[in-house]
């Protein structure tokens, strides 16, 4: 593993991905120390305040970790699309007695400085970003306090400014990940080049530690990411049934079906592109689903919530990578021991 992450204390070269809107936990986080890895939590989608309850819990554990934010790269949605778009959804919404006719159009930045001075008050052993390389000051100052600062990135291209803004390490995400993809340009749905290929060219491209992400879920894949010139690796959807993780129940349920066949990119439920098991919302709505982040993820998450409340899998995000068979239900220090089991 890279001097920077192994500094960290981290033997497992197998870390605990950043999971946002509920399966990264704190007890996620210290389930992957114990494993001799590092976990993240994941700052999407929670207020300053909520994040730093989480980052407590970790720290009274006396364990290293990570906390991951996503990076403002707003999207703004075309208002007549949006509502169209509303319009396509609202036989799903009115399932649950929720009206999405009327719904404003909300376009924040996921409370974006709260959470900055937060980390920067109270500094942390990693940060990591997705979304956007943020400015360069902002990664000074982190680095400033002693934080390590990890770049996500999808393409050599992307790697070079993340470089030039002073990152430390980069997690390059293969388009096989599970959930959004990190793209710096959501516009466009990320082309589809195996993690190996991608690793090499972008090893050409920077000289700094890459981990690997994106599709690994098995300690082959992992051996496999880490010969390519990963110096670690991050596995999200493996860990998605773990007994530590948040995820919700008919979300580990899908992912143990056999019926589910296949994973999609779609827009269709944030306005970003993002990987899931293909339900019946994404095959619905897919098509149609205009870009717009945050904005559908504002219009959507209502309806989702209700979802996975009713245990309705078919109106939820069922976030999972390519690798999601090989997701287990047990500890996740067991999974990730696993995982490193050929390095």
């Amino acid at each position: 593993m890279a001097s920077p992450l192994r500094a960290l204390g981290a033997d497992n070269p197998v870390l605990a991905a950043p999971m946002a809107g509920g399966p990264s936990t704190p007890a996620l986080v210290a389930a992957a120390a114990r494993a001799g890895a590092l976990g993240f939590l994941a700052g999407g989608y929670r207020t300053a305040d909520a994040l730093a309850e989480q980052i407590e819990q970790v720290r009274s554990q006396g364990v290293g970790f990570g906390v991951n934010l996503f990076a403002p790269n707003p999207v703004p949605v075309e208002p007549r699309a949006f509502r169209r778009y509303a319009a396509a959804i609202a036989p799903d919404a009115r399932a649950y007695e929720l009206d999405v006719l009327a719904a404003d159009i909300v376009e924040d930045d996921d409370h974006w400085s709260d959470k900055i001075d937060l980390l920067l008050s109270e500094p942390v052993p990693v940060v990591s970003f997705t979304f956007a390389v943020p400015p360069p000051a902002v990664i000074a100052a982190l680095r400033a306090v002693g934080t390590l600062v990890v770049q996500t990135v999808t393409t050599p291209e992307e790697a070079l400014p993340a470089a030039e803004a002073g990152a430390d390490v980069l997690a390059v995400q293969a388009s096989a990940a599970g959930g959004h993809s990190g793209t710096l340009t959501p516009a466009l749905v990320p082309a589809s080049v195996p993690l190996p290929e991608l690793l090499g060219r972008t090893r050409a491209a920077v000289s700094l530690p890459l981990i690997a992400a994106g599709g690994v879920a098995t300690p082959a894949g992992v051996a496999e990411a880490l010969r390519a010139g990963a110096d670690a690796v991050m596995a999200g959807t493996a860990l998605l049934r773990a007994d530590e993780a948040g995820t919700s129940l008919p979300h580990k349920a899908a992912l143990a079906d056999p019926a589910r066949r296949r994973t999609v990119v779609t827009r269709a439920f944030t306005g970003r592109p993002a990987r899931a098991l293909a339900n019946g919302f994404t095959d619905r709505h897919s098509g149609r689903a205009p870009s717009g982040y945050p904005a559908l993820h504002h219009l959507t998450r209502p309806m989702r919530r209700a979802a996975a409340a009713a245990g309705d899998p078919e109106r939820i995000n069922l976030w999972a990578g390519t690798g999601y068979r090989h997701a287990t239900a047990e500890p996740a220090d067991r999974i990730l021991t696993r995982l490193a089991s050929r390095v």
